[in-house]
């Protein structure tokens, strides 16, 4: 026979009786790893691209989200403090109350109350610049869209981060 035309040449499989080798060379090979952020640097992604989003929404007057609106009516009614302030006092406060609720000390909640404070410090630093923006009925709007799209974003790079969220959404997830 000519050389192409040979059969391929067999191989000899020492495995027991029974087994068979996982190796299957007509198997289509996995495909590249994804690429993956660490957690860290998500959580860090998340302060920043959630502040922004809370607090551009509230600027563009669409309202604010659920997560910082009991924040916001304390820094509505009490002034004293900024929103970034009363939001990281409300979030420790969370972090405080889940760990008398359960009665132990959780290590993760650091983590937690570490990302609460790094957001409201963040939505201060948003509200330096943000403030600033002009505000007609068209850039409301605009503004709106651009926050709603963040939001969504930070909401789904922390639904897969596999760390610990901020505490107001620790809070019920612990208690359920």
């Amino acid at each position: 026979l000519p050389r192409s035309a040979a059969p391929p040449p067999r191989t000899l499989h020492l495995l027991p009786k029974g087994r068979s080798s996982s190796y299957d060379p007509h198997r289509p090979k996995p495909p590249h790893p994804r690429r993956v952020f660490r957690g860290e640097l998500a959580l860090c992604i998340i302060a920043v691209l959630n502040s922004f989003a809370v607090y551009l929404m509230l600027y563009s007057g669409a309202g604010i989200s659920s997560i910082s609106s009991v924040p916001y009516i304390i820094s509505e009614v009490l002034p004293v403090l900024s929103l970034g302030t009363w939001t990281y006092l409300f979030q420790t406060s969370l972090v405080a109350v889940l760990m008398l609720l359960r009665r132990k000390f959780v290590p993760s909640y650091l983590l937690a109350f570490l990302v609460g404070f790094a957001f409201g410090e963040m939505m201060d630093v948003h509200a330096l610049w943000i403030d600033k923006l002009p505000l007609t009925p068209v850039l409301r709007v605009v503004y709106f869209l651009i926050s709603f799209a963040a939001l969504t974003l930070g909401i789904a790079l922390s639904n897969h981060c596999k760390l610990p969220i901020i505490p107001t959404d620790l809070f019920p997830r612990e208690l359920a």
